[in-house]
C-alpha cells in the first residue's frame, strides 16, 4: 500500500517540476545597444496588435505568430529602422487591424461615423417628437389647454341647461 503511495507523489513532483521549467523558457530575453532602441521595442510590442489573439498587444500574447511579429520589431529596431517604418511595414504585411488606431480611409469611414450618425439621428428623432407633441395640447399660462377648456365650456353648459329644466 506505500509503494503506490510513493509512485504516486514522484509522478506529482516531476510533472510540477516539468511545468514549472516549461513557463521559464517562454521568457524573450532581447539585448539592445542602447536605452532608446529598447524603448522604441518595448512601444512597439505594446502598440501593435497580434493578428490571431484579436485583442492582446504581440508583448502580451504567447501565440506563436506573436513571437514572430516581436523578433520582427527587435531585428528592424536593431537595424535602426524608425517606429513609424516598422508600423507601416506591419500594416503593409497585416493591414490595419495590427494598430489599435486605425487611419481614416474610406474603407474604414462607416466605423468612424456610423456613431456620430446613431446620435445625429437621435436628436433629431427627439427634436421632431418633442415638437409634434408640444403644438398637439397648446397650453395657456395657467396650464389649461384648448382640450380642457372646450370640456369645461361643454360640462358647464350641461349643468345650465339641466337647471333650466327644473
Amino acid at each position: 500500500m506505500k509503494m503506490p503511495m510513493l509512485v504516486l507523489f514522484l509522478m506529482l513532483g516531476l510533472s510540477l517540476l516539468t511545468t514549472g521549467t516549461s513557463a521559464v523558457a517562454a521568457i524573450d530575453v532581447y539585448d539592445f545597444h542602447n536605452e532608446q532602441q529598447e524603448k522604441q521595442f518595448q512601444a512597439l510590442t505594446h502598440t501593435l496588435r497580434c493578428p490571431k489573439c484579436q485583442n492582446n498587444s504581440i508583448a502580451d500574447s504567447n501565440a506563436a505568430l506573436a513571437q514572430d511579429l516581436r523578433q520582427k520589431v527587435y531585428d528592424m529596431t536593431m537595424a535602426g529602422k524608425s517606429q513609424q517604418e516598422i508600423i507601416d511595414y506591419m500594416t503593409a504585411r497585416y493591414g490595419n487591424f495590427v494598430t489599435y488606431n486605425p487611419p481614416f480611409t474610406w474603407s474604414t469611414a462607416i466605423l468612424w461615423l456610423a456613431p456620430l450618425m446613431i446620435i445625429l439621428t437621435g436628436l433629431v428623432f427627439m427634436f421632431r417628437r418633442t415638437r409634434r407633441l408640444h403644438r398637439g395640447s397648446v397650453q395657456t399660462e395657467d396650464g389649461w389647454g384648448e382640450e380642457q377648456e372646450s370640456r369645461l365650456q361643454a360640462l358647464l353648459t350641461d349643468d345650465e341647461q339641466e337647471e333650466d329644466k327644473q
